[in-house]
């Protein structure tokens, strides 16, 4: 998710999480081609498996941009053509590219080709975009970027209006069409079908994982965390009990102290942590002292215990 998933972000989940395939922010091509790459690319060891996931239409743009990736030591490399948001159609990238079959059918034979043995192409796509209406023509999308070699796919279940509807609309208003994709699973058997959308809770995921080959958690993940720990923990290891918030919180001291002696502010990491006490005792008070404390000049490790503090008092 651009602007939410980046590194600090991830090794939080993936402490959340240890299951759980992460996904960086959606990465223009040509951002990886001529950008900052370590700013853009580098993670931390602790994140694997994690995935790039990466926009544009140009083939040879994109399958540089694989390259480079798999370089980098990304485990999946992952074309979004689901985003439906303004500035990535005025690209052309992102969901305006599902009217498009053969030119992505194209990206990803080129990405496929680029990928070294092990590093596999994957893509995120809708079920459709504006008129797209008919389940035959999603499947035809799904079976012209197949051709190219692609096998995974991970689909957001809802169709996107390129036109009218914002971002968060677009998550929200056109409706949930689970369907699709368990039909989509059972007629192409031979490919990893994921599904994305509208999944909060555990309950969610269970009822849909007999149908799909997993499920994919993005906003209910960063907007509530702790429910990525208790999916993980019911999905994975269900005979154990899980950990609380606090003591997640605090296992990322070593990680939090490590950056800011190397000048990354907290701010920058506290971001991704105000959401773990939603619903609970002194959550509001939580999410205000990192809040306001965080964005101070010299905030280190004691603000996170003055708002873990605020949680024990209520």
């Amino acid at each position: 998710m651009m602007d939410w998933t980046d590194r600090h972000c991830r090794v939080f989940h993936r402490l959340l999480a240890p299951h759980a395939r992460l996904y960086t922010e959606m990465v223009h091509a040509q951002a990886v081609i001529h950008g900052d790459r370590e700013r853009l690319l580098g993670f931390d060891p602790v994140e694997h498996p994690v995935a790039l996931q990466l926009g544009g239409s140009d083939p040879a743009h994109l399958a540089e941009a694989t390259r480079i990736g798999a370089d980098w030591g990304y485990d999946e490399i992952n074309l979004n053509v689901g985003c439906p948001s303004d500035r990535v159609q005025a690209g052309r990238f992102g969901a305006c590219l599902m009217k498009e079959p053969a030119l992505v059918a194209d990206a990803v034979a080129a990405m496929i080709a680029a990928a070294p043995a092990g590093v596999p192409v994957t893509v995120k796509c809708r079920l459709g975009v504006d008129e797209m209406e008919d389940y035959d023509v999603f499947r035809a999308f799904v079976d012209s970027v197949a051709a190219a070699g692609c096998t995974h796919f991970v689909v957001h279940a809802r169709k996107a209006w390129l036109q009218g509807l914002s971002p968060k609309e677009n998550r929200e208003i056109p409706p949930l069409r689970y369907d699709w994709v368990y039909r989509l699973k059972c007629e192409r058997s031979d490919l990893r079908v994921e599904i994305n959308g509208g999944l909060a809770t555990v309950t969610d995921v269970q009822d849909v994982l007999g149908q799909v080959d997993g499920v994919m958690i993005g906003r209910a993940a960063y907007h509530e965390p702790y429910r990525l720990h208790l999916m993980d923990r019911a999905l994975f290891e269900p005979a154990l009990p899980p950990r609380g918030r606090e003591e997640l919180l605090v296992a990322m001291r070593p990680y939090v102290e490590g950056c800011l002696s190397r000048g990354v502010a907290l701010k920058h990491q506290s971001r991704h942590w105000l959401g773990l006490f939603h619903g609970q005792p002194g959550g509001r008070i939580f999410r205000q002292v990192l809040s306001e404390g965080a964005p101070r000049p010299g905030a280190d490790w004691s603000v996170v215990e003055r708002a873990l503090e605020a949680t024990r008092t209520g």
